[in-house]
């Protein structure tokens, strides 16, 4: 029996996955109200016992949890090599180090559940004119008309700052 095939890969961890990140929003934002331990875990549990009842929800979370792993080492190593160049971040990270890092945390986000969803295949298939071509026309004008949207979006706040 393969490690990654058993009942821990399939059930438990992302059961628990689930029940952390659901118990942890719920507890960060008092949603359900100030002091709400048990009513917090209790939806935790019910969400949780919710994933690992459907298989299509619980192969996505099973399917994004290797990435996981790898964005948190990823960010331990940059972490480590920063604290070694750039000193202490237990105070205050600067501003322009939480943009950079909500960016790269966003698309690295969007990436991999693109990619474990499966639209990547879609959406090549749109740009490449497999399916219409009319379609990855349609694509790169949304992109495009996007990033204009962003950078005009930008260009008026620094007109409103100054």
């Amino acid at each position: 029996m393969v490690f990654a095939e058993t009942i821990l890969m399939t059930m438990i961890l992302p059961f628990l996955l689930i029940f952390v990140i659901v118990f942890a929003i719920l507890e960060r934002s008092n949603l359900l109200g100030e002091g709400k331990h048990q009513i917090n875990a209790m939806l935790g549990l019910i969400i949780g016992f919710i994933l690992i009842g459907f298989p299509v929800p619980r192969d996505m979370v099973v399917a994004i949890m290797p990435w996981i792993a790898v964005g948190a080492a990823v960010m331990l190593v940059f972490f480590i090599l920063y604290g070694f160049v750039g000193g202490d971040l237990s105070k205050e990270m600067p501003k322009e180090l939480k943009i950079i890092f909500s960016i790269l945390i966003g698309l690295f986000t969007l990436g991999v559940v693109i990619f474990t969803t499966g639209i990547d295949k879609i959406i090549g298939g749109w740009i490449s004119g497999g399916e219409n071509i009319l379609s990855g026309v349609f694509v790169v004008i949304l992109v495009i008309g996007a990033i204009v949207w962003v950078v005009l979006s930008n260009n008026d706040k620094d007109k409103k700052k100054k």
